[in-house]
């Protein structure tokens, strides 16, 4: 995962300061104008320390690239990636280690419209046939925010895909390590929707 530099980049920043960034990157992706080529300079200035100033959790969808949306360059956020941007030991262990060991102040779970898990999920809720395999796992997390939305609701999925990022968001501010940091204000774990069409990224739960 990398040196561990404690303060990083974002030394003397705040959870305010590195959503702003992040929504700046955003707005220069949706305009056309992204400043970050990603290109090997940008790498090799990289290499060094790890110092990243947010983390990122999202969906596996190919038409989501967190780094692309956000314009950021290396080194800048870590980026998780599951299906229905689902958690599991390993995703809120990466999130304690980069909160506790990198100081990064800012946690972001990013849902998106037209979600496939989420699209299974209610198919999987309305035929009462689970899915094989582990891909059962997916349907199991994300659907208590499918029944919540409410099952027979034409409008069940969007309704859902925004109920399954605020629970995520809620069971991260509520993780054994992540309680404190958050409860502090040094910490913000905050929710977001990606628009497939527009590029847009639009706070839904943003603390």
């Amino acid at each position: 995962m990398g040196a561990t530099s404690g303060q990083g980049r974002q030394a003397g920043g705040t959870p305010r300061a590195a959503l702003a960034d992040l929504l700046a990157g955003n707005r220069r992706f949706v305009s056309g104008q992204p400043v970050h080529g990603h290109d090997v300079t940008a790498a090799a200035a990289a290499s060094g320390d790890q110092q990243p100033y947010a983390v990122l959790l999202g969906c596996i969808d190919s038409r989501v690239p967190l780094e692309a949306i956000f314009d950021q360059t290396f080194g800048a956020i870590c980026v998780i990636r599951t299906g229905g941007h689902v958690l599991d030991r390993a995703v809120c262990g990466s999130i304690e280690y980069v909160v506790g060991q990198l100081g990064v102040p800012l946690v972001m779970v990013l849902g998106h419209e037209r979600c496939g898990a989420v699209e299974a999920t209610v198919q999987a809720l309305r035929t009462g046939q689970r899915p094989s395999g582990l891909l059962a796992h997916l349907v199991d997390e994300i659907a208590p925010a499918v029944t919540e939305a409410g099952i027979d609701d034409p409008a069940v999925q969007p309704l859902a895909i925004r109920r399954h990022v605020r629970r995520t968001v809620r069971t991260l501010r509520e993780d054994d390590l992540l309680a404190g940091p958050v409860a502090a204000g040094r910490v913000a774990v905050v929710g977001g929707l990606y628009d497939l069409a527009t590029g847009e990224v639009a706070l839904i739960d943003p603390g």
